[in-house]
């Protein structure tokens, strides 16, 4: 059976068929799969019982995998998974659930707002790829927003506001919006703000896209309060039903997703009970703007 690829929303997301993606890929998948994220900027692939080396080989067909260092507050003992692995999971290094006031945890709440992956970064995120190892029983979907769709549909005098504003994005503005104010100094270097464009040009299919996430907490040249009443109609915008694809998670579910046209985030869920999510990062070509 060959690969195929069938849309499941009105507007973006697709399922992907014939592929066991354990194996070494042929050139024609591996450009298979780039040509359908091209154009479908979510793909889903189901039953795939894969491990996490197994995982990062796959992602490595796209792209040097990102360096997970600098996305969190995770010290390197305390981590549970190897390097090149990301963990998006509710379990300390024991494998149960984090404490109700981990300091980690709390963090990691900032993934249940809408955001794009490593738009922290200077050169923000390509791919990310999660795998479902164990699924919650209750509640985790994940949402994910067609930001091209939402910049099609803007009025010109918005496209034209917009098209050359550059925003400030740190871990900082997201976790602060929850009231997670305080931070070593390591840390403040480490989530030091980057500059990102807020419109985005695809380097393949040149179609344009907002560039929100809720790390974007400042607008250049804009007073702050005013650049976040702005960033929040945006949002607000972007995330309408009809942009949006909920995915229920099943067990070996593998999502891979374009952060250069998405945002996404993880809804509320029984945090007694254990989520393995583990995900891989591909990392960006260059830079949205230059920094400074």
């Amino acid at each position: 059976m060959s690969l195929s690829i069938r849309q499941i929303h009105p507007v973006f997301v697709g399922e992907v068929s014939g592929v066991d993606i354990a194996r070494p890929l042929t050139p024609d998948e591996v450009a298979a799969i780039e040509a359908g994220m091209d154009r479908y900027a979510v793909l889903v692939f189901r039953d795939q019982k894969i491990t996490d080396e197994q995982q990062m080989a796959f992602s490595e067909n796209f792209g040097p995998l990102e360096d997970a260092r600098g996305g969190n507050i995770t010290k390197p003992e305390d981590k549970r998974l190897q390097t090149g692995m990301n963990d998006v999971s509710n379990l300390g290094r024991d494998g149960q659930p984090l404490a109700r006031d981990s300091r980690v945890r709390l963090f990691n709440l900032g993934n249940m707002l809408w955001h794009s992956d490593s738009s922290f970064r200077p050169i923000p995120a390509k791919y990310s790829l999660l795998s479902a190892r164990v699924v919650n029983p209750t509640g985790g979907n994940t949402e994910f927003a067609d930001m091209r769709a939402a910049y099609d549909t803007l009025d010109a005098g918005t496209k034209a506001q917009i098209e050359d504003l550059i925003c400030e994005h740190s871990l900082m503005y997201s976790r602060g919006s929850l009231g997670l104010l305080d931070y070593s100094e390591e840390e403040r270097t480490m989530f030091r703000p980057v500059r990102q464009r807020l419109v985005r040009t695809h380097p393949v299919t040149g179609r344009k896209s907002l560039y929100l996430s809720s790390h974007a907490g400042a607008i250049l040249g804009m007073p702050m309060p005013e650049a976040r009443i702005l960033l929040k109609d945006l949002n607000e915008h972007a995330t309408r039903p009809k942009f949006v694809y909920v995915h229920q998670w099943r067990v070996w579910d593998l999502v891979v997703w374009d952060n250069r046209q998405m945002m996404h985030r993880v809804r509320r869920y029984d945090e007694s009970q254990p989520r393995d999510m583990r995900r891989t990062t591909v990392a960006g070509h260059a830079a949205t703007t230059a920094q400074v």
